[in-house]
């Protein structure tokens, strides 16, 4: 009998994860424009309103099928460009020039949405429930601080599923190969709808001779901060990370790759200007060297795995819950779950204090 593991790759469920995604600074959909959000399969519409909220709505017509981003936005509504058809920020349709009655059924999806560490935020549930209140986006006080740089962020298209993306959770044994940043020591915590990656390692890209340290927290299926303290030039760098993506459909994502930087004291506005655009620059390009794996790599359902590598099964049960009912989540998801991993010969070097 063969010997030999065949990787197996079932087809993709057509659901999208239920929880909020990231749209990028909210400050980019308030130029009194409607954006066209190619994202969960489908199109939407986003724009801001008179009463200076951004409102997004499914993005075709259901009377012809026209493309709503194509339109004008009145007051907080958006006017279809092809019937004149006008709906409001609550989806319902408000405005039928040449018509005596509204049809009872003129009503599209408003979807919810929440701004916070000046990003837009929208939520997603196959179910059409209400975002959960437990897991609303925790604030990052360095956002709104003048200690810190504004938010610098890329926008990529990904040719994979986004799994390929949260896999790098607990995949402990590529930030060798392909970031030449061995980690000393590496955890994973599952809680809820947490999880949380600390490692410390070398990185002399990130970090010179120091340590690289980083906590990368993913709050929900889509969103994730890092802390990250490393060194530039001889010069210690604290910096927060924002890596999050949104499906456009089952075989690719848009991926928002962003990075905070603490200004350095008693240098001058424009020396932590050039500091922060320098380590933004080396933060993004270890991030694009997982893109260049992304873009070449097959799916594995059944990943051969080995007593080095991180709990990659576990981490994969603990994100199924965003593709489950509600009431089918299975409670020992929300029980917390610790892995931790400490390199050979290096415990008596970390001062690491797992929570």
């Amino acid at each position: 009998m063969s010997q030999l593991h065949r990787i197996e790759a079932k087809e993709i469920e057509d659901r999208y994860a239920r929880g909020w995604h990231c749209l990028g600074l909210a400050e980019d959909y308030k130029d009194g424009k409607a954006h066209t959000l190619d994202i969960f399969g489908t199109k939407l519409v986003a724009y801001q309103g008179e009463d200076k909220q951004i409102h997004i709505l499914d993005g075709y017509c259901p009377h012809m099928g026209a493309d709503l981003s194509k339109g004008c936005i009145e007051g907080n509504s958006i006017r279809c460009p092809f019937h004149d058809w006008r709906w409001d920020a609550d989806g319902k349709c408000d405005d039928i020039p040449y018509a005596k009655r509204i049809p009872r059924k003129a009503q599209i999806k408003s979807w919810p949405i929440s701004e916070q560490n000046n990003l837009l935020f929208i939520w997603n549930d196959p179910e059409n429930n209400l975002p959960l209140e437990e897991q609303a986006i925790p604030r990052v006080e360095a956002c709104f601080s003048d200690d810190w740089a504004d938010w610098e962020v890329a926008n990529l298209t990904i040719k994979t599923n986004c799994r390929e993306l949260i896999d790098n959770i607990a995949d402990k044994a590529h930030f060798g190969p392909v970031h030449d940043a061995p980690n000393k020591f590496f955890s994973n915590r599952f809680e809820g709808h947490v999880a949380e990656q600390t490692m410390i390692g070398n990185s002399p890209r990130l970090s010179g001779e120091s340590d690289l340290k980083t906590v990368a927290t993913y709050y929900g299926p889509a969103y994730q901060i890092t802390e990250m303290t490393g060194e530039m030039d001889g010069m210690p760098i604290h910096s927060i990370l924002l890596n999050c993506h949104i499906p456009i459909d089952h075989d690719s994502f848009q991926l928002r790759y962003g990075v905070l930087v603490q200004k350095v004291p008693g240098l001058s506005d424009e020396q932590n200007r050039e500091i922060a655009q320098g380590y933004i620059q080396l933060a993004q390009e270890a991030f694009f060297e997982d893109v260049a794996i992304w873009d070449t790599k097959v799916r594995v359902d059944n990943p051969i795995l080995c007593d080095g590598d991180g709990p990659v099964y576990q981490l994969r049960k603990w994100y199924d819950q965003f593709y489950t009912d509600i009431a089918d989540v299975k409670e020992e998801v929300k029980d917390r779950q610790y892995f931790e991993y400490i390199e050979q010969g290096s415990e008596e070097k970390l001062e690491a204090e797992p929570a």
